[in-house]
Protein backbone atom coordinates (compact mmCIF):
# COMPACT_ATOMS: atom_id res chain seq x y z
CA UNK A 1 0.00 0.00 0.00
CA UNK A 2 3.15 2.18 0.07
CA UNK A 3 2.00 4.04 3.18
CA UNK A 4 -1.19 5.31 1.52
CA UNK A 5 -3.50 2.83 3.17
CA UNK A 6 -6.30 5.39 3.42
CA UNK A 7 -6.68 5.41 -0.37
CA UNK A 8 -6.71 1.63 -0.40
CA UNK A 9 -9.45 1.54 2.25
CA UNK A 10 -11.44 4.18 0.36
CA UNK A 11 -11.31 2.04 -2.77
CA UNK A 12 -12.31 -1.03 -0.75
CA UNK A 13 -15.36 0.82 0.60
CA UNK A 14 -16.46 1.53 -2.97
CA UNK A 15 -16.00 -2.07 -4.16
CA UNK A 16 -17.38 -3.86 -1.11
CA UNK A 17 -21.05 -4.52 -0.50
CA UNK A 18 -22.27 -2.67 2.54
CA UNK A 19 -24.13 -4.59 5.20
CA UNK A 20 -26.73 -1.87 4.80
CA UNK A 21 -28.22 -2.48 1.35
CA UNK A 22 -29.81 0.95 1.33
CA UNK A 23 -26.39 2.62 1.45
CA UNK A 24 -25.23 0.59 -1.55
CA UNK A 25 -28.37 1.64 -3.42
CA UNK A 26 -27.82 5.32 -2.60
CA UNK A 27 -24.21 5.07 -3.79
CA UNK A 28 -25.33 3.54 -7.11
CA UNK A 29 -28.02 6.20 -7.52
CA UNK A 30 -25.48 8.98 -6.86
CA UNK A 31 -23.14 7.55 -9.48
CA UNK A 32 -25.99 7.06 -11.97
CA UNK A 33 -27.31 10.57 -11.32
CA UNK A 34 -23.96 12.17 -12.13
CA UNK A 35 -23.61 10.00 -15.25
CA UNK A 36 -27.06 10.95 -16.59
CA UNK A 37 -26.62 14.64 -15.81
CA UNK A 38 -23.20 14.81 -17.49
CA UNK A 39 -24.43 12.85 -20.54
CA UNK A 40 -27.52 15.04 -20.96
CA UNK A 41 -25.49 18.24 -20.67
CA UNK A 42 -22.99 17.03 -23.30
CA UNK A 43 -25.77 15.99 -25.71
CA UNK A 44 -27.75 19.22 -25.28
CA UNK A 45 -24.72 21.46 -25.83
CA UNK A 46 -23.72 19.36 -28.86
CA UNK A 47 -27.18 19.87 -30.36
CA UNK A 48 -26.99 23.63 -29.78
CA UNK A 49 -23.52 23.67 -31.35
CA UNK A 50 -24.90 21.70 -34.28
CA UNK A 51 -27.74 24.16 -34.80
CA UNK A 52 -25.27 27.05 -34.78
CA UNK A 53 -22.98 25.31 -37.27
CA UNK A 54 -25.79 24.28 -39.62
CA UNK A 55 -27.36 27.73 -39.52
CA UNK A 56 -24.03 29.34 -40.36
CA UNK A 57 -23.17 26.85 -43.13
CA UNK A 58 -26.59 27.07 -44.77
CA UNK A 59 -26.68 30.84 -44.62
CA UNK A 60 -23.22 30.94 -46.21
CA UNK A 61 -24.35 28.49 -48.90
CA UNK A 62 -27.15 30.86 -49.95
CA UNK A 63 -25.87 34.34 -49.12
CA UNK A 64 -22.12 33.88 -49.34
CA UNK A 65 -19.70 35.65 -47.02
CA UNK A 66 -20.47 39.27 -47.87
CA UNK A 67 -22.00 41.50 -50.53
CA UNK A 68 -21.90 45.01 -51.94
CA UNK A 69 -25.42 46.18 -52.84
CA UNK A 70 -26.87 49.28 -54.43
CA UNK A 71 -29.21 51.46 -52.34
CA UNK A 72 -31.03 52.62 -55.51
CA UNK A 73 -32.25 50.90 -58.67
CA UNK A 74 -29.13 48.91 -59.35
CA UNK A 75 -25.36 48.74 -59.22
CA UNK A 76 -23.89 50.22 -62.38
CA UNK A 77 -20.53 49.15 -63.74
CA UNK A 78 -20.45 46.07 -61.55
CA UNK A 79 -17.37 44.77 -63.39
CA UNK A 80 -15.36 47.68 -61.94
CA UNK A 81 -16.67 46.93 -58.47
CA UNK A 82 -15.78 43.25 -58.87
CA UNK A 83 -12.26 44.21 -59.99
CA UNK A 84 -11.83 46.51 -56.97
CA UNK A 85 -13.09 43.79 -54.63
CA UNK A 86 -10.83 41.09 -56.05
CA UNK A 87 -7.83 43.41 -55.79
CA UNK A 88 -8.18 43.33 -52.00
CA UNK A 89 -5.86 40.73 -50.41
CA UNK A 90 -8.62 39.21 -48.23
CA UNK A 91 -11.17 38.77 -51.04
CA UNK A 92 -11.11 35.53 -52.99
CA UNK A 93 -13.75 36.16 -55.64
CA UNK A 94 -16.73 38.32 -56.62
CA UNK A 95 -19.93 37.49 -58.51
CA UNK A 96 -22.91 39.64 -59.57
CA UNK A 97 -26.53 38.89 -58.70
CA UNK A 98 -30.02 40.25 -59.36
CA UNK A 99 -32.82 40.04 -56.81
CA UNK A 100 -36.55 40.23 -57.49
CA UNK A 101 -39.96 39.02 -56.37
CA UNK A 102 -42.97 37.69 -58.18
CA UNK A 103 -45.64 35.02 -58.44
CA UNK A 104 -45.03 31.51 -59.79
CA UNK A 105 -47.94 29.64 -61.39
CA UNK A 106 -47.99 25.96 -62.28
CA UNK A 107 -51.34 24.64 -63.47
CA UNK A 108 -53.90 25.60 -60.85
CA UNK A 109 -51.29 26.15 -58.14
CA UNK A 110 -49.46 29.37 -57.39
CA UNK A 111 -46.97 30.71 -54.86
CA UNK A 112 -45.06 33.89 -54.19
CA UNK A 113 -41.30 33.58 -54.45
CA UNK A 114 -38.03 35.47 -54.32
CA UNK A 115 -35.91 35.19 -57.46
CA UNK A 116 -32.18 35.50 -57.78
CA UNK A 117 -30.38 35.91 -61.05
CA UNK A 118 -26.86 34.47 -61.03
CA UNK A 119 -24.02 33.54 -63.33
CA UNK A 120 -23.55 29.82 -62.46
CA UNK A 121 -19.81 29.82 -63.17
CA UNK A 122 -19.09 32.94 -61.10
CA UNK A 123 -21.57 32.03 -58.34
CA UNK A 124 -19.76 28.75 -57.69
CA UNK A 125 -16.74 30.80 -56.54
CA UNK A 126 -18.62 32.75 -53.85
CA UNK A 127 -21.39 30.46 -52.54
CA UNK A 128 -22.23 26.78 -52.19
CA UNK A 129 -25.66 26.84 -53.78
CA UNK A 130 -24.52 24.40 -56.47
CA UNK A 131 -23.78 21.77 -53.83
CA UNK A 132 -27.38 21.93 -52.57
CA UNK A 133 -28.95 20.90 -55.90
CA UNK A 134 -30.52 17.45 -55.48
CA UNK A 135 -32.06 17.15 -58.96
CA UNK A 136 -30.81 18.61 -62.21
CA UNK A 137 -27.84 20.97 -62.38
CA UNK A 138 -27.27 24.64 -61.61
CA UNK A 139 -25.21 24.85 -64.84
CA UNK A 140 -28.43 24.53 -66.86
CA UNK A 141 -29.15 28.21 -66.09
CA UNK A 142 -27.92 29.40 -69.48
CA UNK A 143 -28.55 32.89 -70.81
CA UNK A 144 -31.61 33.16 -73.06
CA UNK A 145 -32.93 29.69 -72.19
CA UNK A 146 -35.17 30.94 -69.38
CA UNK A 147 -34.55 27.96 -67.14
CA UNK A 148 -35.23 28.04 -63.40
CA UNK A 149 -34.06 26.10 -60.32
CA UNK A 150 -36.62 25.84 -57.52
CA UNK A 151 -36.35 25.11 -53.82
CA UNK A 152 -37.63 21.68 -52.85
CA UNK A 153 -40.55 22.92 -50.76
CA UNK A 154 -41.47 25.45 -53.45
CA UNK A 155 -41.43 22.73 -56.12
CA UNK A 156 -43.63 20.52 -53.92
CA UNK A 157 -46.07 23.38 -53.40
CA UNK A 158 -46.29 23.96 -57.16
CA UNK A 159 -46.23 20.21 -57.86
CA UNK A 160 -43.49 20.94 -60.38
CA UNK A 161 -40.67 18.61 -61.35
CA UNK A 162 -37.75 18.60 -63.79
CA UNK A 163 -38.93 19.55 -67.30
CA UNK A 164 -42.21 21.17 -66.21
CA UNK A 165 -43.18 24.69 -67.25
CA UNK A 166 -43.96 27.38 -64.70
CA UNK A 167 -45.16 30.91 -65.34
CA UNK A 168 -43.57 33.86 -63.57
CA UNK A 169 -45.81 36.91 -63.11
CA UNK A 170 -44.44 40.24 -61.93
CA UNK A 171 -46.32 42.96 -60.09
CA UNK A 172 -45.01 45.57 -62.55
CA UNK A 173 -47.25 45.61 -65.61
CA UNK A 174 -47.10 46.73 -69.22
CA UNK A 175 -49.31 49.65 -70.26
CA UNK A 176 -51.34 48.77 -73.37
CA UNK A 177 -54.40 50.32 -75.06
CA UNK A 178 -56.45 47.71 -73.23
CA UNK A 179 -55.02 48.74 -69.86
CA UNK A 180 -52.20 47.53 -67.61
CA UNK A 181 -51.23 43.92 -68.35
CA UNK A 182 -49.02 42.00 -65.88
CA UNK A 183 -45.64 40.98 -67.21
CA UNK A 184 -45.32 37.21 -67.45
CA UNK A 185 -42.70 34.76 -68.67
CA UNK A 186 -42.68 30.98 -68.91
CA UNK A 187 -39.70 29.13 -67.43
CA UNK A 188 -38.60 25.53 -67.61
CA UNK A 189 -37.71 23.80 -64.35
CA UNK A 190 -34.21 22.33 -64.78
CA UNK A 191 -33.19 21.85 -61.16
CA UNK A 192 -34.36 21.48 -57.57
CA UNK A 193 -32.22 22.40 -54.56
CA UNK A 194 -32.54 21.70 -50.85
CA UNK A 195 -30.70 23.86 -48.32
CA UNK A 196 -32.52 22.34 -45.35
CA UNK A 197 -33.94 25.66 -44.16
CA UNK A 198 -37.64 26.18 -44.86
CA UNK A 199 -37.09 29.90 -45.44
CA UNK A 200 -34.99 29.15 -48.53
CA UNK A 201 -36.47 25.86 -49.75
CA UNK A 202 -39.98 27.32 -49.76
CA UNK A 203 -39.40 30.83 -51.13
CA UNK A 204 -36.25 30.96 -53.26
CA UNK A 205 -35.66 30.27 -56.97
CA UNK A 206 -32.62 30.82 -59.22
CA UNK A 207 -32.38 31.89 -62.86
CA UNK A 208 -29.63 33.13 -65.15
CA UNK A 209 -28.56 36.71 -64.41
CA UNK A 210 -29.06 37.79 -68.04
CA UNK A 211 -32.63 36.47 -68.02
CA UNK A 212 -33.25 38.23 -64.69
CA UNK A 213 -31.95 41.55 -66.06
CA UNK A 214 -34.33 41.32 -69.00
CA UNK A 215 -37.24 40.23 -66.83
CA UNK A 216 -36.80 42.98 -64.25
CA UNK A 217 -35.74 45.56 -66.86
CA UNK A 218 -32.40 46.36 -65.28
CA UNK A 219 -30.43 46.70 -68.54
CA UNK A 220 -26.80 45.93 -67.61
CA UNK A 221 -27.23 46.82 -63.93
CA UNK A 222 -27.25 44.28 -61.09
CA UNK A 223 -28.59 44.31 -57.54
CA UNK A 224 -25.08 43.83 -56.17
CA UNK A 225 -21.98 41.67 -56.10
CA UNK A 226 -21.38 38.80 -53.71
CA UNK A 227 -17.92 38.29 -52.19
CA UNK A 228 -15.94 35.32 -50.97
CA UNK A 229 -13.41 36.23 -48.25
CA UNK A 230 -10.47 34.32 -46.82
CA UNK A 231 -11.57 34.71 -43.18
CA UNK A 232 -15.34 34.63 -42.66
CA UNK A 233 -15.02 36.09 -39.16
CA UNK A 234 -13.34 39.17 -40.62
CA UNK A 235 -16.08 39.61 -43.24
CA UNK A 236 -17.54 42.84 -41.71
CA UNK A 237 -14.17 44.59 -41.79
CA UNK A 238 -13.26 43.29 -45.27
CA UNK A 239 -16.52 44.26 -46.99
CA UNK A 240 -16.41 47.72 -45.40
CA UNK A 241 -12.90 48.20 -46.77
CA UNK A 242 -14.09 47.17 -50.25
CA UNK A 243 -16.89 49.74 -50.08
CA UNK A 244 -14.46 52.48 -49.10
CA UNK A 245 -12.00 51.46 -51.82
CA UNK A 246 -14.76 51.78 -54.43
CA UNK A 247 -15.67 55.31 -53.35
CA UNK A 248 -18.71 54.50 -51.21
CA UNK A 249 -22.33 54.99 -52.18
CA UNK A 250 -23.12 51.30 -51.64
CA UNK A 251 -24.50 49.14 -48.83
CA UNK A 252 -21.93 46.66 -47.43
CA UNK A 253 -23.49 43.51 -45.95
CA UNK A 254 -21.99 40.37 -44.45
CA UNK A 255 -23.16 37.02 -43.14
CA UNK A 256 -22.89 38.07 -39.48
CA UNK A 257 -25.44 40.85 -40.03
CA UNK A 258 -28.01 38.57 -41.68
CA UNK A 259 -30.17 36.76 -39.14
CA UNK A 260 -27.97 38.19 -36.40
CA UNK A 261 -30.81 37.64 -33.93
CA UNK A 262 -30.67 33.91 -34.62
CA UNK A 263 -27.02 33.66 -33.66
CA UNK A 264 -27.55 35.87 -30.61
CA UNK A 265 -30.52 33.79 -29.46
CA UNK A 266 -28.54 30.58 -29.93
CA UNK A 267 -25.74 31.89 -27.72
CA UNK A 268 -28.21 33.04 -25.06
CA UNK A 269 -30.04 29.70 -25.20
CA UNK A 270 -26.77 27.80 -24.90
CA UNK A 271 -25.76 29.80 -21.82
CA UNK A 272 -29.15 29.34 -20.16
CA UNK A 273 -29.23 25.60 -20.88
CA UNK A 274 -25.70 25.22 -19.56
CA UNK A 275 -26.59 26.89 -16.26
CA UNK A 276 -29.86 24.99 -15.84
CA UNK A 277 -28.37 21.59 -16.63
CA UNK A 278 -25.33 22.38 -14.52
CA UNK A 279 -27.73 22.64 -11.58
CA UNK A 280 -28.85 19.10 -12.38
CA UNK A 281 -25.21 18.00 -12.26
CA UNK A 282 -24.85 19.82 -8.93
CA UNK A 283 -27.89 18.06 -7.46
CA UNK A 284 -26.54 14.71 -8.60
CA UNK A 285 -23.09 15.50 -7.17
CA UNK A 286 -24.53 16.63 -3.85
CA UNK A 287 -26.21 13.23 -3.51
CA UNK A 288 -22.71 12.11 -2.61
CA UNK A 289 -23.13 14.09 0.63
CA UNK A 290 -26.05 11.94 1.79
CA UNK A 291 -24.27 8.79 0.61
CA UNK A 292 -21.09 9.52 2.55
CA UNK A 293 -22.95 10.71 5.65
CA UNK A 294 -24.69 7.32 5.79
CA UNK A 295 -21.38 5.53 5.08
CA UNK A 296 -19.71 7.41 7.93
CA UNK A 297 -22.56 6.41 10.24
CA UNK A 298 -22.33 2.80 9.08
CA UNK A 299 -18.52 2.66 9.43
CA UNK A 300 -18.28 4.22 12.91
CA UNK A 301 -16.72 1.11 14.38
CA UNK A 302 -14.18 0.88 11.54
CA UNK A 303 -13.24 4.51 12.12
CA UNK A 304 -12.87 3.94 15.85
CA UNK A 305 -10.58 0.94 15.29
CA UNK A 306 -8.43 2.88 12.84
CA UNK A 307 -8.17 5.79 15.26
CA UNK A 308 -7.28 3.39 18.11
CA UNK A 309 -4.38 1.86 16.19
CA UNK A 310 -2.98 5.29 15.37
CA UNK A 311 -4.80 6.70 12.36
CA UNK A 312 -4.89 10.49 12.37
CA UNK A 313 -8.05 12.54 11.62
CA UNK A 314 -6.43 13.61 8.33
CA UNK A 315 -6.00 10.00 7.25
CA UNK A 316 -9.64 9.21 8.07
CA UNK A 317 -10.61 12.32 6.13
CA UNK A 318 -8.73 11.06 3.07
CA UNK A 319 -10.49 7.68 3.25
CA UNK A 320 -13.92 9.20 2.68
CA UNK A 321 -12.68 11.81 0.26
CA UNK A 322 -11.21 8.94 -1.78
CA UNK A 323 -14.51 7.05 -1.70
CA UNK A 324 -16.57 10.08 -2.74
CA UNK A 325 -14.07 11.06 -5.43
CA UNK A 326 -14.17 7.57 -6.95
CA UNK A 327 -17.98 7.74 -7.09
CA UNK A 328 -17.72 11.15 -8.78
CA UNK A 329 -15.00 10.04 -11.22
CA UNK A 330 -16.82 6.86 -12.25
CA UNK A 331 -20.12 8.71 -12.66
CA UNK A 332 -18.51 11.51 -14.67
CA UNK A 333 -16.54 9.08 -16.84
CA UNK A 334 -19.63 6.97 -17.57
CA UNK A 335 -21.65 10.10 -18.37
CA UNK A 336 -18.92 11.49 -20.63
CA UNK A 337 -18.67 8.22 -22.59
CA UNK A 338 -22.47 7.98 -22.95
CA UNK A 339 -22.78 11.66 -23.91
CA UNK A 340 -20.00 11.44 -26.52
CA UNK A 341 -21.46 8.27 -28.08
CA UNK A 342 -24.97 9.72 -28.27
CA UNK A 343 -23.72 13.05 -29.65
CA UNK A 344 -21.65 11.39 -32.37
CA UNK A 345 -24.58 9.19 -33.45
CA UNK A 346 -27.48 11.52 -32.70
CA UNK A 347 -28.54 12.09 -36.30
CA UNK A 348 -28.68 8.34 -36.95
CA UNK A 349 -30.60 7.78 -33.71
CA UNK A 350 -33.14 10.48 -34.58
CA UNK A 351 -33.53 9.17 -38.13
CA UNK A 352 -34.13 5.65 -36.81
CA UNK A 353 -36.76 6.89 -34.32
CA UNK A 354 -38.51 9.00 -36.97
CA UNK A 355 -38.62 6.04 -39.37
CA UNK A 356 -39.67 3.53 -36.73
CA UNK A 357 -42.35 5.57 -34.98
CA UNK A 358 -43.44 7.75 -37.90
CA UNK A 359 -42.80 11.04 -36.10
CA UNK A 360 -40.97 14.23 -37.06
CA UNK A 361 -38.95 15.96 -34.36
CA UNK A 362 -38.53 19.24 -36.27
CA UNK A 363 -41.32 20.23 -38.65
CA UNK A 364 -39.88 22.02 -41.70
CA UNK A 365 -42.68 24.62 -41.77
CA UNK A 366 -42.15 25.55 -38.12
CA UNK A 367 -38.38 25.47 -37.56
CA UNK A 368 -35.66 27.05 -39.67
CA UNK A 369 -33.79 23.73 -39.79
CA UNK A 370 -35.65 20.46 -40.38
CA UNK A 371 -32.79 18.19 -39.26
CA UNK A 372 -31.43 17.62 -35.75
CA UNK A 373 -27.69 18.29 -36.09
CA UNK A 374 -25.01 17.64 -33.51
CA UNK A 375 -21.47 18.94 -33.17
CA UNK A 376 -19.34 17.56 -30.34
CA UNK A 377 -16.71 19.99 -29.06
CA UNK A 378 -13.91 18.65 -26.88
CA UNK A 379 -13.78 21.95 -25.01
CA UNK A 380 -17.37 21.49 -23.84
CA UNK A 381 -16.72 17.90 -22.73
CA UNK A 382 -13.62 18.91 -20.75
CA UNK A 383 -15.44 21.85 -19.16
CA UNK A 384 -18.47 19.77 -18.15
CA UNK A 385 -16.36 16.91 -16.76
CA UNK A 386 -14.11 19.31 -14.83
CA UNK A 387 -17.07 21.06 -13.19
CA UNK A 388 -18.77 17.74 -12.38
CA UNK A 389 -15.59 16.40 -10.76
CA UNK A 390 -15.05 19.62 -8.80
CA UNK A 391 -18.62 19.49 -7.47
CA UNK A 392 -18.23 15.81 -6.60
CA UNK A 393 -15.00 16.44 -4.66
CA UNK A 394 -16.55 19.41 -2.83
CA UNK A 395 -19.47 17.19 -1.86
CA UNK A 396 -17.13 14.82 -0.04
CA UNK A 397 -15.61 17.42 2.27
CA UNK A 398 -18.37 17.75 4.86
CA UNK A 399 -19.12 14.02 5.44
CA UNK A 400 -15.38 13.24 5.41
CA UNK A 401 -14.84 15.96 8.03
CA UNK A 402 -17.65 14.45 10.13
CA UNK A 403 -15.98 11.05 9.88
CA UNK A 404 -12.59 12.47 10.89
CA UNK A 405 -14.15 13.99 14.05
CA UNK A 406 -15.56 10.64 15.21
CA UNK A 407 -14.53 9.86 18.80
CA UNK A 408 -13.28 6.25 19.19
CA UNK A 409 -14.67 5.99 22.73
CA UNK A 410 -18.15 7.12 21.66
CA UNK A 411 -18.16 4.88 18.61
CA UNK A 412 -17.13 1.74 20.54
CA UNK A 413 -19.26 2.35 23.64
CA UNK A 414 -22.09 0.09 22.50
CA UNK A 415 -20.04 -2.40 20.45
Amino acid sequence: MNGRYEHWIGRRYVRSRSSNGFISLISAISMLGIAIAVAVLIVVLSVVNGFERELKDRLLAVYGHASIESPLDGLTDWEAWAEIAESQPDVGAAAPFVNGQGLLVSGDRLSGAEFRGIDPALEARVSGIGDTVIEGDIATLEAGRFNIVLGQQLADELQASIGDKVTLTLAEGIVTPAGVVPRTRRFTVTGIFRVGMYEFDRRLAFMNISDAQKLFRMADNVSGIRLSVTDIFEAPRIVYRVGVAGGGGVIPRDWTGRHVNFFRSIQITKSILFVILLMVVAVAAFNIVSTLVMVVKDKQSDIAILRTIGATPGEVLRIFITQGTIIGVLGTLAGAIAGVLVSLNLESIVQFMETTFGIKFLAADVYFISDLPSELRIKDVVQICSIALALAILSTLYPAWRGARTSPAEALRYE
